[in-house]
C-alpha cells in the first residue's frame, strides 16, 4: 500500500476542521487519509523530524508542557542551542500549569546538563545576568533561569534595575520567558521581529500565521494531538473559519491544496486561500 505523502497528510489534518459528512465525501473523492490518531503520530513523530530544521522554541515548549519525560527526552534531541529548556529538562523542572513536583526524567535522554557558566557559581542568577557583557555571555547566563520562582526573581531585579542589553534579549527570547517579564524589556517593533526569529510565538494562532513554507507547520500541527493538545484547539480555532470560507465542501479546491502544499512558499493562511481561488 502507498505511503501517503508529507502534503496529503498535512491537508488531512485540516479536513479534519469540516464537519465529518463533508469530510468522509471529501476523502472518498480525493483519496486523503484520515486525520492521524495519537498513536499513530507516536509511530511517526520521531522519523518525521529528521527532515526539520529543529524544533520552533515556542514548539519544544508546548510539548513540554504535557510533562511527559519521553516527550521530553525526544524535545532534547531537537534544541540542541537552547541550553535553558536543555537544563530544565535534564532537571525535570514542570512546566504544566499548577505542578510544583519535579519530574523523573527519561533514562534514554542524551547527553548530560549544559555546563554551569562561571559567572552564576560566583555571583548567582542575578549577579551573573549583571556582568553579561557579551551576547555569549547574556545566553549562559539566562540559561540558569529555569522555575517560576527564578522568572519572578529576574523580573523584579530587572524592574529595581534594567539588566544589561545581551541579558535582557537573552532572557527575552526564552520560550518561556513569562508575558509579565517579557512586556518589562520593552514592546519595540524590532524586539517582535527577533522573536519571530528566534522561533518564539505569543500563542498557537500566532504560530499559524508565521513564515512559510506552510507544509512545515502543517506537518507540526498534524502532530499536534500527541505532541501538545492543549494548544492544538487554539491553532484549529484559527484555521477552522478560513478552512470553511476558501475549501468547504469543494472537492476540487481540496484537490488543488494538495498540489499546491508541497512546493507553495507562503504560509498557511495563504496557501488556504491560494487554494480555494485556484480552484
Amino acid at each position: 500500500m502507498r505511503e501517503n505523502t508529507r502534503a496529503e497528510r498535512s491537508v488531512a489534518f485540516l479536513l479534519g476542521l469540516v464537519d465529518e459528512e463533508t469530510a468522509v465525501r471529501i476523502r472518498a473523492r480525493t483519496g486523503l487519509p484520515e486525520p492521524e490518531t495519537p498513536a499513530q503520530a507516536r509511530g511517526r513523530v520521531t522519523r518525521a523530524w529528521t527532515w526539520a530544521r529543529g524544533l520552533e522554541a515556542s514548539v519544544a515548549l508546548w510539548i513540554m508542557e504535557n510533562d511527559d519525560p519521553q516527550l521530553n527526552a525526544l524535545v532534547w534531541r531537537h534544541i540542541p542551542t537552547d541550553s535553558g529548556l536543555r537544563r530544565a529538562i535534564a532537571r525535570g523542572v514542570p512546566f504544566a500549569a499548577g505542578r510544583v513536583d519535579p519530574l523523573p526524567v527519561d533514562v534514554t535522554l542524551p547527553g548530560q546538563e549544559p555546563e554551569i557558566p562561571e559567572s552564576y557559581a560566583r555571583h548567582g542568577l542575578v549577579g551573573a545576568l549583571r556582568q553579561v557583557t557579551t551576547v555569549h555571555q547574556g545566553r549562559a547566563a539566562a540559561s540558569m533561569v529555569l522555575t517560576r520562582a527564578d522568572w519572578a526573581t529576574v523580573g523584579a531585579a530587572d524592574r529595581e534595575r534594567p539588566l544589561p542589553g545581551y541579558a535582557r534579549w537573552a532572557l527575552n527570547v526564552r520560550p518561556d520567558c513569562p508575558p509579565s517579564v517579557r512586556a518589562g524589556f520593552g514592546t519595540h517593533a524590532k524586539f517582535t521581529h527577533r522573536l519571530r526569529q528566534a522561533g518564539v510565538f505569543e500563542s498557537a494562532a500566532d504560530y499559524v500565521a508565521s513564515e512559510g513554507p506552510a507544509l512545515r507547520v502543517l506537518e507540526v500541527l498534524s502532530m499536534g494531538r500527541l505532541l501538545f493538545p492543549a494548544r492544538l484547539k487554539e491553532a484549529e480555532a484559527a484555521l477552522r473559519p478560513l478552512v470553511e470560507e476558501h475549501l468547504g465542501d469543494r472537492e476540487e479546491a481540496w484537490a488543488v491544496l494538495v498540489q499546491l502544499a508541497e512546493t507553495f512558499h507562503g504560509n498557511t493562511p495563504e496557501l488556504i486561500v491560494t487554494a480555494g481561488a485556484v480552484a
